[in-house]
């Protein structure tokens, strides 16, 4: 699998761009823009709240693909987190905030310049240079919270940005131009910015780390800051009653135990099919097999394969014991000998 990139001078993990030599990577971007122009749009007619914790649906849409297309078996407990991410969902459709009615701009930028969002933003900002400059040259081979972090931080900060330039361009086609002020265009800005950082660190997390440690718990971070986020900014809770939002967070937790409940448990098969006789046992496959690497690896493993670095090599002697003359044998008559003049 590593070989059609073997011509690229690093990897992402190792600070590389060489992902971007890969066709295949093109072609799951340009499929994933098309997603997010339809996430997008979403922003600009729900609030966040609503719409981020939706975003489990996909894992759902893969996990289904992955067992039509790559043939993956989706056993019981995969299909039990399948369960669990539709019944947190509709959860939270039926008890989210009516979306805010928003007539301008100027009413969002006067939203995000608040002092209570202004020192999240400075906050978030803040802790995700110390994790560029800090943690990632020491710890981010090695600690998949460290790239995550980074995701996770900035891409809450892009959701906001997000749904101010998509409640700019609504208001834009509904009659209402909101090109005309520079807020807009400072909204612009810091979704470009957001967004590619957000993109060059996840790449860096998914080459470094294995995706089925990097997804859950980036879906949780980032849902939870967007969030938090949404809260602060628009305001959500406040147009809401202690039973709605209980509620929420209920469906957001389900929501939460579905997603890993489905990634825990990926790569278990039934037992019956691995040829257990115990039928309804569930077995977890190693991530590569014994005669790959010589010894079995059960669990998922941290770190992706191609990541791992080799093992040293053993040193040979560079003349054995008997091109230099040395006989081991002669030991042993020698101190016999020894023994025999001391008794």
């Amino acid at each position: 699998m590593y070989s059609s990139t073997e011509y690229a001078m690093a990897d992402s993990g190792s600070g590389g761009y060489s992902y971007l030599m890969e066709p295949l990577w093109w072609i799951g971007m340009i499929t994933m823009i098309f997603g997010e122009i339809a996430n997008f749009a979403a922003y600009a007619f729900a609030p966040a709240i609503l719409v981020t914790p939706l975003g489990a649906l996909s894992i759902i849409i893969s996990a289904a693909l992955a067992h039509i297309i790559l043939r993956e078996k989706l056993h019981t407990f995969g299909i039990l987190g399948c369960v669990l991410c539709v019944v947190g969902s509709i959860t939270i459709v039926l008890h989210a905030p009516q979306e805010r009615e928003i007539d301008s701009v100027i009413e969002v930028w006067n939203l995000a310049t608040e002092p209570a969002f202004l020192f999240y933003a400075a906050l978030v900002v803040g802790a995700a240079i110390v994790l560029v400059v800090q943690f990632i040259p020491q710890y981010g081979q090695t600690h998949v919270m460290v790239y995550i972090g980074v995701c996770s931080l900035v891409g809450s900060l892009s959701v906001m940005s997000v749904k101010a330039l998509g409640i700019a361009l609504k208001l834009t086609f509904s009659g209402t131009n909101q090109l005309v002020y520079p807020q807009t265009w400072v909204f612009t800005l810091i979704v470009l910015t957001c967004v590619i950082t957000q993109m060059n660190y996840l790449n860096k997390a998914l080459d470094t780390f294995n995706t089925a440690v990097v997804s859950p718990i980036y879906y949780v971070m980032f849902t939870t800051l967007t969030i938090l986020a949404s809260i602060i900014m628009f305001k959500d809770w406040d147009r809401q009653t202690g039973t709605q939002i209980v509620t929420e967070m209920c469906g957001f937790v389900t929501i939460l135990s579905g997603t890993f409940l489905l990634h825990k448990t990926k790569d278990m098969v039934d037992g019956s099919n691995a040829g257990s006789s115990s039928g309804s046992l569930l077995l977890r496959l190693p991530k590569h097999s014994e005669e790959s690497n010589g010894f079995e690896q059960e669990g998922i493993p941290l770190r992706r394969q191609g990541s791992a670095k080799s093992p040293r090599p053993l040193r040979h002697p560079k003349h054995t014991p008997e091109e230099e003359g040395f006989d081991p044998e002669a030991v042993v008559p020698l101190r016999r000998q020894e023994t025999c003049r001391s008794s």
